[in-house]
């Protein structure tokens, strides 16, 4: 199928979410007016499942091709990743993977000045269509780069991936609901500007995940294709709105956090569940809704399930406000202490 969006130049196009959607990247690639050379960037797990198809594609299209293989998401890997742009003199650059090879893809092809090409083989989080990428090292939060030109996303490839990766998706996707909370409240106390259009499609994507959560659990080709179709509108919500506001909230700064205070103990969508959940119950919302949500999906909803020490649950939610002191959000009504950090996560039942 094709992801259809108005008439727009910032918004990928086309947008392919199909079975066998990789024997159509020479065709997409054609179709964009690239006829020379693709750089793929991909990792060595990745290239080993998706070469065949994507190699013969580009061959049939008479698309000559090089690749670049990364291990992860670093200052070091986009460099690399520029100089083989130089270098081969390329028009494209396929990223070909997982959300790391994703964000150097589309951060390296911005600044080298060339189209991206999406390629998602996880649904791990809305970075397959967003114009902002994670990059370690390089920030705390995600930066701005290009919005892809295209995605091209094999479900067969996408449900084949290891099914923590969605979900992962499914946390980052639920995300969406407390971060149009924060937009909306940051508009009402700070003016700051709010586009609807923007708003609405992020609210929709989470919404989505809550309407087919038992869809998704039985990890069918149809529930793949739900999550991959919702992070999209996800990425593109931030294109249209000019910034990660419609997806990223305090949720997101409390990912962020953890990050920082224990890194690499899980994903970022799963992070962001928890997340959500914290924020949802600041806001007064329905938290529980959440948590069911995630526990349908088999997304983490404890500290425990993220391996992590309630301590850090409680310090990360103390300390998430200063990862960005510059976006206002539910953490700026509330003030959060120690004591108030504990009875959230303990009401929760994240601690």
């Amino acid at each position: 199928m094709r992801l259809q969006f108005k008439t727009d130049k910032r918004v990928p196009n086309p947008i392919l979410i199909e079975s066998g959607a990789l024997e159509r990247v020479g065709e997409v690639c054609l179709s964009l007016g690239i006829s020379e050379e693709a750089l793929i960037v991909s990792d060595p797990t990745v290239i080993k499942v998706t070469e065949d198809k994507l190699y013969e594609s580009l061959q049939e299209s008479k698309i000559k091709y090089s690749t670049k293989l990364i291990q992860k998401a670093t200052k070091m890997a986009v460099e690399q990743v520029k100089e083989e742009i130089r270098k081969l003199k390329n028009k494209v650059i396929l990223g070909v993977g997982g959300g790391g090879v994703i964000d150097v893809s589309k951060l390296s092809a911005s600044q080298e000045n060339i189209p991206f090409i999406s390629i998602p083989t996880a649904a791990s989080h809305d970075g397959i269509a967003s114009p902002r990428a994670k990059i370690n090292n390089l920030a705390p939060f995600s930066i701005e780069a290009s919005s892809p030109a295209a995605i091209i996303a094999d479900i067969n490839v996408v449900s084949k991936a290891p099914y923590r990766l969605t979900a992962s998706g499914c946390g980052d996707l639920i995300s969406k609901l407390t971060s149009i909370k924060d937009w909306e409240l940051a508009h009402l106390r700070t003016n700051e500007k709010f586009d609807e259009e923007a708003a609405n499609l992020s609210r929709e994507s989470g919404q989505s995940l809550i309407e087919n959560a038992k869809l998704v659990k039985k990890r069918i080709k149809e529930g793949y294709q739900i999550v991959v179709e919702a992070l999209i509108k996800s990425g593109i919500s931030m294109t249209l709105a000019g910034s990660s506001r419609p997806s990223s909230g305090a949720e997101h700064m409390f990912s962020h956090k953890l990050d920082q205070i224990a890194p690499n103990s899980a994903y970022h969508g799963e992070q962001c569940g928890i997340g959500t959940i914290i924020m949802m119950f600041l806001h007064g919302g329905d938290w529980k809704k959440i948590v069911d949500t995630l526990k349908i999906v088999g997304a983490p909803t404890t500290a425990k399930e993220i391996h992590v020490d309630n301590e850090v649950i409680v310090k990360a939610i103390c300390e998430a406000k200063e990862i960005r002191n510059d976006r206002y959000t539910i953490l700026d009504e509330i003030k959060i202490v120690r004591k108030l950090a504990e009875e959230i996560a303990t009401i929760t039942g994240i601690i």
